[in-house]
């Protein structure tokens, strides 16, 4: 309570600032300097959240159409959210599961795999590193849509081998998208652990602290923030993926979210917009929840590594 207080009391105290330089500037000389800002700032907001508040509005209308009417939240109900989880065709519950578990795991094996990378390049010396490092950048010229059909093809292969990582498989699929974030992963994370002074390590070997204890007992814990954006860019970027994944899950129950939710509005004759727009809506809760939990590492760690590269 008393936080909330002391908040209100700042808040109110910057207020009166803003209205007393207001009034020794003038409105017209405060809007030229100053108040621009705040007009920007708000046509930015509006413009940022219209979507999202004109997709949670289809989402409780009563009607199959995003089209019905002009105005937003022309009636309210619950309807939509229903027929998510009763419809016995389309497991949506089972989609969610499915999103959340290869795009966790997925995405944690790339931070861990790609934070490994980064360290060799950034802390060992061997022969190779420029034309490794170089060979990271050449790779992320060419868009992953181009290997699809020999991914395909590699996945159909391998199953007939090991089934439970061939085609049609969650780990197959996470195995597969391992391997198109390392590249991007790595080079981001390499900038930022050369901003940590390699004199920490030197002292830590003193101490006769090995490379393994050195990357999992300091480095992890000094790098949190570029650790913690990569996980977030990497489940935003895999639990909205579609194309890799419509291509290499076949059944229903395995499908993702992405997958699954199409097929609402795949059919022209019987489109059903505003379920797909309640599926919309509850598959963002975990990323905004995700953003919100990270949010304090994020502004560090994007500029983390901008400096020293």
């Amino acid at each position: 309570m008393e936080l909330s207080t002391k908040q209100q009391e700042k808040q109110a105290a910057k207020a009166v600032r803003q209205l007393s330089t207001i009034k020794h500037m003038g409105l017209g000389k405060w809007m030229s300097q100053i108040g621009w800002r705040h007009v920007v700032g708000i046509v930015v907001v509006i413009y940022a959240l219209f979507p999202i508040v004109y997709i949670i509005s289809g989402s409780v209308n009563p009607g199959g159409t995003l089209t019905s009417g002009n105005r937003l939240f022309p009636g309210f109900t619950f309807d939509n959210y229903i027929a998510l989880f009763t419809d016995p065709y389309r497991p949506f519950a089972d989609w969610f599961k499915n999103t959340l578990y290869v795009s966790t795991v997925a995405s944690l094996g790339s931070v861990f795999l790609s934070s490994l990378a980064a360290y060799a390049f950034s802390r060992m010396r061997f022969i190779g590193r420029r034309v490794g490092l170089l060979s990271l950048i050449l790779f992320q010229m060419f868009p992953q849509i181009l290997a699809l059909v020999a991914i395909f093809g590699l996945l159909v292969e391998i199953g007939k081998v090991f089934p439970a990582i061939g085609n049609g498989t969650h780990i197959g699929l996470i195995l597969v998208y391992l391997g198109g974030a390392l590249g991007g992963n790595t080079y981001l994370m390499y900038g930022f652990f050369n901003t940590i002074p390699k004199e920490l390590d030197e002292a830590a070997k003193i101490d006769g602290a090995t490379h393994t204890q050195i990357f999992f007992g300091m480095i992890l814990r000094l790098t949190a923030p570029i650790l913690a954006v990569i996980f977030l860019l990497s489940f935003i970027g895999l639990s909205s993926d579609f194309i890799l994944a419509s291509i290499l899950l076949e059944k229903p129950e395995d499908k993702t979210l992405a997958v699954g939710l199409y097929g609402y509005i795949a059919d022209k004759m019987n489109q059903e917009w505003t379920i797909f727009a309640a599926g919309a809506v509850l598959a963002s809760l975990p990323i905004v929840g995700l953003f919100l939990y990270l949010q304090k590492y994020i502004v560090s760690g994007l500029t983390g590594g901008a400096v020293k590269g």
